[in-house]
């Protein structure tokens, strides 16, 4: 290992940190990861890249410089405050978790209670595309420091505020969009199909926004994305609730997508339907997969 290269702690093993595990090895640093529900894919995966899937919270935090949590946006603020007793002085904590901004300014405090450092990271598209070079948002005293590290392993991260929460307002905001949409499209033409009139819904919203995609692939995307992420998606949501409740909102559209995200979960799970068993997804032929006719 190069003495001069950070070492790394991985909190959350599952996709994101799959990910930066393998590309932070590719540059030859040490990372250590931990997940609390580990299993063999997870030891799988470590070895496969050359890190250390740690079986304890203290062996993973003890050597990091850096320390990326990325497990779900439900466990965020408990996960932080766990942690923060075993941090010191040095170490730095980047909080890449989609919560509310009060959710990540008590887990700052809890963080630098002790001493280390805390860096809002709102992660504003989705990771394995782009994977290091997916565009990161900063927030926090030691923003401009920790992103010029950053950026000199290959991420895409870029100052907002030396104030912790605003670059996950950003992320959170954007999220009533986002997710709304696909929970949207999800609950619009799964009505469609039943009446039969899927194809002509299409082409009028292909008309009205022709530059979208809605003919081609943006509805399996969008209703895809549900399938595949809905429960983590839904938990995000009702962070987006809090967000939007915290400055005074009622969040009546975000209530709703949280309620059709966890709904296509629930309904996937009541037909023992994993998202691998949809691909490559057709959203037609997946949505009568998992709300069958008659049902």
């Amino acid at each position: 290992m190069n003495p001069t290269l950070p070492s790394v702690a991985l909190i959350g093993f599952g996709e994101v940190g799959g990910i930066l595990a393998q590309e932070l090895r590719a540059q030859h640093l040490a990372v250590c990861a931990y997940d609390s529900q580990p299993s063999l894919a997870m030891a799988q995966k470590a070895a496969a890249c050359g890190a250390v899937l740690a079986s304890s919270l203290p062996q993973a935090l003890a050597g990091a410089d850096l320390v990326f949590s990325a497990v779900t946006a439900a466990n965020a603020l408990a996960v932080a405050q766990q942690c923060a007793p075993l941090l010191r002085a040095g170490q730095t904590w980047l909080d890449l978790n989609s919560v509310a901004p009060n959710t990540k300014r008590a887990a700052a405090e809890a963080v630098t209670a002790g001493g280390a450092g805390y860096i809002d990271v709102a992660v504003m598209a989705p990771v394995p595309p782009q994977r290091l070079k997916t565009p990161l948002l900063l927030g926090g005293a030691d923003a401009a420091e920790i992103g010029a590290r950053l950026n000199a392993l290959g991420f895409n991260s870029r100052v907002y505020s030396a104030s912790v929460g605003e670059a996950s307002a950003i992320k959170m905001c954007r999220s009533v969009m986002i997710k709304g949409l696909e929970a949207l499209t999800t609950e619009c033409l799964r009505a469609a199909q039943r009446y039969g009139v899927d194809q002509p819904v299409l082409a009028s919203l292909h008309a009205s926004f022709p530059s979208l995609g809605w003919d081609e692939q943006l509805p399996h995307y969008l209703i895809g994305r549900v399938a595949e992420h809905g429960k983590r998606r839904a938990e995000e949501m009702r962070e987006v609730v809090q967000t939007l409740r915290d400055v005074g909102i009622e969040p009546h559209q975000s209530l709703a997508t949280v309620e059709t995200q966890q709904g296509l979960v629930d309904a996937m799970r009541a037909q023992n339907l994993a998202y691998s068993q949809l691909t490559p997804f057709v959203w037609q032929t997946a949505l009568n997969k998992i709300y069958p006719p008659g049902d």
